[in-house]
């Protein structure tokens, strides 16, 4: 057993969940890479560690015997789960090959490029809708709609079915999170999953019988060299791009901004100069990341900064710990829009490196452009105790009160 004063006691706390940081920190000083009592996770917290984890070919997933394990046979009758295990999020190759080929061409840096201006058109757009009202929750206004709107375009959800996404989030955080969701939590998952799955494939049979130009399209004709998707991969592999594609963007816009406020030098120099933007955007990318750890499975026994792994051991990256790490990063608590060589580890690494880093990278460029372009005076209402989201892989803001 721990330790009562052990920092890992306060892993996945209430007030974790407010400020993950202090424990990251302390656990990274203490005890760096360290297995869980009673558990065959291991939790790794210097950049050198997860970064090898992550790049380390005999790691992968198994999340679809974690789900089973956890879930039992009522596993086909969770949709939520059931879709989440055939997602390329959780697959490994051949498979995860095969699916992710399927879709890399649309979001590398070249094709994302191709749609600055229209994030940036869009960004106006939204902030020409809400201008006049002086105030207002930014996450409902601005952070949630613009990514939104930038997958559904690129996906071809047609505009008059937008609004029904633009809302609420469909897709929630707790589905990936290392602690078991509660049988409402699931209950409700599984409600949404199943909505969704509906409206998708009714999308899919439209698009076969007329074809358009746009993602939807391109995956339900895609034909490669590995063989087609399966009905089931489409409708989860499409459900993973659109949650994929914004709810890790509205996070990274909120914390952000967030950041920026709770550190006015930095808020005014970036304000100051705009250009500074892209680096800025992977300085926030370290700073407080929307996706705080990533777990990976051994396949077999190996030895990772000095510990015997064994094969199906899982090792709980804590990607968030690693990007303040002081070994990698001078002064890593620190906010610095002007830091050099930012190298975050906000996005994974290896063969699962998040599909849509080029995509929320420029989504948060443009839209922050837009937000101090538009709002000079744009105020935070409450920077000292903010309402997070309920989810530890994914950190985010439920609302962001402001006026301008």
């Amino acid at each position: 057993m721990d330790a009562p004063n052990s920092p890992l006691n306060a892993l996945f706390t209430p007030e974790f969940v407010e400020d993950p940081y202090p424990t990251y920190r302390a656990i990274r000083e203490t005890t760096p890479f360290v297995k869980m009592p009673d558990t065959n996770m291991w939790i790794a917290t210097r950049y050198e560690d997860c970064q090898q984890v992550l790049r380390d070919k005999r790691f992968g997933h198994r999340y679809t015997e974690n789900l089973i394990e956890m879930g039992g046979p009522e596993i086909p009758e969770n949709a939520a789960l059931r879709s989440l295990s055939n997602m390329m999020l959780v697959a490994n190759p051949p498979d995860h090959t095969r699916l992710r080929s399927l879709v890399v061409t649309a979001f590398n840096r070249r094709s994302v490029e191709k749609l600055r201006e229209r994030i940036r058109k869009i960004s106006h757009e939204l902030i020409d809708d809400f201008i006049d009202q002086g105030s207002g929750d930014l996450v409902r206004l601005f952070n949630h709609p613009l990514p939104v709107i930038v997958i559904c375009d690129m996906l071809g959800i047609p505009k008059e079915d937008q609004e029904r996404f633009t809302g609420e989030s469909q897709i929630g955080g707790r589905l990936i999170d290392p602690t078991p969701m509660t049988p409402e939590e699931l209950e409700a998952a599984n409600e949404g999953t199943l909505e969704t799955e509906a409206y998708f494939l009714s999308l899919f049979e439209a698009r076969r019988k007329k074809p358009e130009d746009d993602l939807l399209t391109a995956l339900v004709e895609s034909e490669t060299e590995h063989g087609k998707l399966s009905k089931e991969e489409l409708a989860a592999n499409v459900f993973l791009l659109f949650g994929a594609g914004h709810e890790t963007t509205v996070n990274l816009l909120g914390n952000a901004l967030l950041a920026l406020y709770r550190n006015p030098e930095q808020l005014q120099i970036l304000r100051d100069d705009l250009s500074l933007m892209p680096n800025a955007v992977e300085e926030f990318l370290r700073y407080d990341s929307s996706v705080q750890l990533t777990a990976r499975n051994a396949f077999e026994d190996c030895t990772i900064a000095g510990h015997e792994i064994k094969a199906g051991e899982e090792v709980m990256t804590v990607v968030a710990a690693a990007n303040r790490d002081p070994a990698i990063f001078k002064d890593p608590d620190k906010l610095d829009v002007r830091r050099p060589d930012v190298k975050p580890l906000a996005f994974g690494g290896g063969i699962h490196l998040c599909l849509g880093a080029q995509l929320a990278r420029l989504e948060a460029a443009e839209g922050l452009k837009a937000l101090f372009e538009r709002l000079p005076n744009l105020t935070l209402d409450n920077i000292q105790t903010p309402a997070w989201k309920e989810t530890i892989t994914l950190r985010g803001l439920k609302e962001l009160p402001v006026h301008w």
